[in-house]
């Protein structure tokens, strides 16, 4: 059962403080709470809930996936490369641009992990989607390779 879906978190009443809140709030509950606070640093978490939040967009396009990426301000989105086997997309602007850099730490999971769901209703989910870089690693822009499952 869902109690709640993508549509329903579009509902906002809050006339006083509006519809956003400071991506430091986002940040300190992704990256000190789960990452931080969670077994494994919250992977099973951020790629159970990223998946759950993915499949509940309804998005029918990879175009529509990457503009929604962008229109929620998860990131820019660019395809770096594309054929019938895998899709490598770079993220620009990503929420975790601007952290101190720790080599060896991809935290971007939770944003792969929505690209993977939204895809997978799109792909028959017949995709895996894995972060390969991350600005908080060192890296220039997070990374995805997306990966077509025959």
């Amino acid at each position: 059962m869902n109690l709640f879906t993508f549509e329903d978190m579009k509902k906002i009443n809050r006339n006083t403080l509006g519809n956003f809140v400071p991506l430091e709030l986002f940040r300190s509950i992704r990256l000190i709470g789960m990452y931080q606070g969670l077994p494994m640093r919250g992977k099973n978490t951020t790629i159970t809930v990223g998946r759950k939040i993915g499949e509940s967009m309804n998005a029918s396009s990879l175009e529509e996936v990457l503009g929604l990426f962008e229109q929620l301000k998860i990131g820019i989105p660019h395809i770096i490369e594309q054929n019938e086997n895998e899709i490598h997309i770079a993220v620009e602007d990503c929420f975790c641009e601007g952290l101190p850099v720790h080599v060896g730490n991809m935290v971007c999971d939770l944003e792969g992990a929505i690209l993977e769901g939204a895809l997978a209703n799109i792909y028959d989910g017949k995709i895996h989607v894995q972060e390969v870089k991350c600005n908080v690693n060192g890296d220039k822009n997070c990374e995805y390779k997306i990966t077509f499952i025959k």
